[in-house]
């Protein structure tokens, strides 16, 4: 199944494996069956998570078999980060904080800065590459045998970060169970540091690498994280770490379509971000008001909004303050080009979008399946000359059938 180069074509695989209409799918996902069928003959793009949670649900089959795993293609960019996949999952499966996977380590202050170079990283996934599943190694050395308990808690602090950074590289690039798995070993951590910021850190790990069967489950986990949190976030790293909770919250309520609640904590996390320094690149997780305002388009797409709307919303984002987020950069300009995608007259313009957001991180956008989703529906539709051009240039790297 996982052969099939669109979700709405493995959409139409499964369907019939389970021998269901489209009208009784469509029923049980909350959907119409007019849309269903647009999107399994490509004309629509199931690119919002709530759809595809709804109907990887509805059919008993993750969201994994439904989006579909890894997709590689002869591209490097697109190919190449898949390469340090397997390090990663033998650095998160063979380590223990009772039995690390090496006996030798470089001091603990160059693995804290090594981390944070990482952290810092324009191209995060080429850094990754090469440097963390050695520092997963080597910090464990440090957990299992500290010089005293200053130097334990530091490397389970570094600890967090390090599986942070495995838990997202994981979940870009397609690795849903390997970036749980990541963030279930920072809640480990975090246990045994027990204090309110790691806890808050680990949680939102694994929050978003819930599952999509447990849609309600992964509001209420943020909700109570959130909430948890809130009292004790006394300096700006706290704020920080409350704030991505709250988004997260925010996110989880937009995929089960309670906007209102969705509303609320998009509110709490622009009154938490006035509290500090707008500055993405320094921010754990990012958090700023500018970051609120990716969100903010983030999940407006997730509703369906498209059009002048949502340009007025994405102008209201300083981009220069992304700079040293490209990750973020890119998905915010994918974000609002899979949003203006959906409405016919403004395809081209959608098109642009989509190509700065390669152009800002090839690696992470040609790896998305949700700009894969959205540039075959395009391509399917036959948008202009000039525009086709781009789009076939663009699915010829992330191996969309043109």
């Amino acid at each position: 199944m996982h052969d099939a180069t669109t979700i709405g074509a493995r959409l139409r695989v499964l369907r019939r494996w389970r021998g269901m209409t489209l009208a009784q799918l469509a029923g049980q996902a909350g959907l119409t069956p007019s849309f269903l069928s647009m999107a399994e003959r490509g004309l629509r793009a199931l690119d919002r998570r709530s759809h595809i949670s709804a109907l990887a649900a509805a059919l008993r089959v993750s969201e994994t078999e439904l989006v579909g795993g890894p997709h590689l293609t002869k591209d490097p960019v697109q190919s190449q980060p898949h390469a340090m996949i397997p390090d990663i999952r033998a650095a998160l499966l063979i380590n223990t904080l009772t039995a690390p996977a090496t006996d030798r380590a470089r001091p603990l202050v160059d693995l804290v800065a090594e981390m944070e170079r990482i952290d810092h990283s324009e191209y995060k996934h080429t850094q990754v590459g090469s440097a963390l599943p050695s520092l997963i190694d080597e910090l464990h050395v440090h957990a299992c045998a500290p010089a005293d308990e200053a130097a334990y808690r530091v490397a389970l602090e570094t600890l967090i970060e390090a599986f942070q950074t495995a838990t997202f590289t994981s979940k870009d690039l397609g690795y849903s169970d390997l970036a749980h798995i990541a963030a279930m070993r920072a809640v480990e951590v975090a246990r045994i540091l027990d204090d309110p910021i790691s806890s808050g850190k680990a949680a939102s790990l694994r929050i978003h690498t819930m599952p999509a069967g447990s849609r309600d489950a992964t509001l209420i986990a943020a909700e109570q994280a959130a909430n948890d949190l809130e009292s004790k976030a006394a300096d700006n790293t706290g704020v920080q770490v409350l704030g991505m909770l709250t988004l997260a919250a925010s996110l989880s309520a937009t995929v089960i379509y309670n906007y209102n609640r969705a509303e609320h904590w998009l509110d709490q996390a622009e009154e938490l971000a006035g509290r500090i320094p707008d500055t993405p690149t320094d921010n754990w997780g990012a958090f700023s008001t500018t970051n609120v305002g990716v969100w903010r388009v983030a999940l407006a797409v997730e509703r369906g909004q498209t059009g002048g709307n949502l340009l007025q919303l994405a102008n209201r984002v300083d981009e220069e303050r992304l700079a040293g987020r490209r990750g973020r950069r890119a998905a915010f300009l994918s974000d609002v080009g899979r949003g203006l995608a959906r409405e016919p007259r403004m395809r081209g313009e959608a098109v642009r979008w989509l190509r700065r957001a390669e152009n800002v991180a090839p690696h992470k956008i040609r790896n998305s399946a949700a700009v894969r989703e959205t540039v075959g529906s395009l391509l399917s539709r036959a948008v202009s000359t000039a525009g086709g051009q781009e789009l076939r240039a663009m699915a010829a790297r992330m191996g969309v059938p043109h």
